[in-house]
């Protein structure tokens, strides 16, 4: 007697997109269902370590296609994250490296590992400020004032 699981190893992106999708219903809905949803979660998870294409972008990279994908505005983002919006935009720029706190935020809002946004990528070198000269005002006599 053959039984039918509920579940099975992912083995294409569209099963992927729908269990990804049942998993978002349950974390949304009241029903208790958490071994199903941890399930879901080692099933997603060993699908994206196995043929993740995350390792080809950047963690800003990624974030930006996260972002597109669900149609995303970097101030909607910035509300869910409890980031300033200048701060996402330093992010989003390259001038800010992810902070700890937010690549958990990160990781849990797109069901994906911390390790896809904790990697190592470059930021922008922004040109050091030269300092400021103390102008010497004079008369016109060339007296100091």
């Amino acid at each position: 007697m053959k039984t039918e699981l509920k579940y099975t190893v992912i083995k294409n992106k569209n099963q992927y997109n729908d269990y990804c999708d049942k998993l978002l219903f349950l974390l949304e809905s009241d029903q208790e269902c958490e071994d199903e949803i941890e399930l879901l979660n080692v099933l997603i998870e060993a699908f994206d370590r196995k043929n993740n294409s995350f390792q080809d972008l950047d963690p800003v990279q990624l974030l930006r296609s996260f972002m597109k994908e669900r149609n995303m505005k970097a101030i909607d983002l910035a509300v869910s994250l409890e980031l300033s919006r200048g701060n996402l935009s330093d992010i989003l720029n390259y001038k800010k490296g992810i902070s700890k706190e937010t690549i958990r935020k990160l990781s849990s809002m797109f069901k994906v590992s911390q390790e896809a946004f904790n990697r190592p990528y470059e930021l922008v070198k922004t040109p050091e400020s030269k300092p400021v000269k103390k102008l010497k005002f004079t008369d016109g006599a060339g007296a100091r004032k």
